[in-house]
């Protein structure tokens, strides 16, 4: 089996470990899947459970999304069964993503994967993602909208990809897939922006 299946496996299996689950259960008795906006990812962890929580889980996130990419590029992976190296990586670096959206722990249930899929670029292309941090603290800085940032930060990534990673057309396809499952996964943050009812971030 090549190993890039076996890396993509790992990733999935990672990537479905619920970090704000687990970590709200260690430091309260809050389930975020029951409170706020019922996600489990870090910002509404954080406005639940508290500060801690939220930064840990932020900060797991983003590992359950580095680590099999960084696997991937550490382990040499090379052409096999007529599919390139960085479409292997490719793999390796969707599969905690999707993990994380779909978990198979929650039923196949899971987060929006924005924080995971900081963790997956974060190897690819440093610049890219600096660069997104830096568009994603203006925009809540303006307007205060997390979902906001999360989005355009999303929309954007591949046009970076796509300047700073031309080497790999592998590279910005994935950005594409995971763009458009985050605002596939933002449809009820959408709604509350066009409504004007989208919480604002206090922090």
């Amino acid at each position: 089996m090549p190993i890039g299946i076996f890396i993509a496996l790992f990733g999935y299996l990672l990537g479905s470990v619920p970090t704000g689950i687990l970590l709200t259960r260690l430091f309260s008795k809050v389930d975020p899947r029951k409170t706020g906006s019922k996600n489990i990812g870090a910002t509404n962890v954080f406005r639940t459970a508290g500060k801690m929580p939220g930064i840990l889980t932020l900060i797991g996130d983003i590992l359950k999304g580095f680590i099999p990419v960084w696997a991937a590029l550490q382990w040499g992976l090379v052409d096999q069964w007529g599919i390139s190296r960085d479409y292997w990586i490719a793999l390796a670096a969707l599969s905690p993503f999707l993990g994380h959206l779909f978990s198979i722990f929650l039923g196949f249930k899971g987060g929006k994967g924005v924080a995971t899929a900081v963790g997956v670029y974060l190897p690819i292309s440093p610049i890219a993602l600096l660069i997104e941090i830096f568009i994603f603290a203006g925009i809540v800085w303006k307007w205060r909208y997390i979902s906001l940032g999360s989005m355009i930060c999303a929309l954007t990534i591949p046009i970076l990809l796509a300047y700073f990673r031309s080497d790999s057309q592998a590279y910005f396809m994935l950005s594409v897939i995971i763009a458009a499952l985050i605002l596939y996964r933002h449809q009820s943050n959408i709604a509350r922006l066009l409504q004007g009812t989208e919480n604002k971030w206090k922090g």
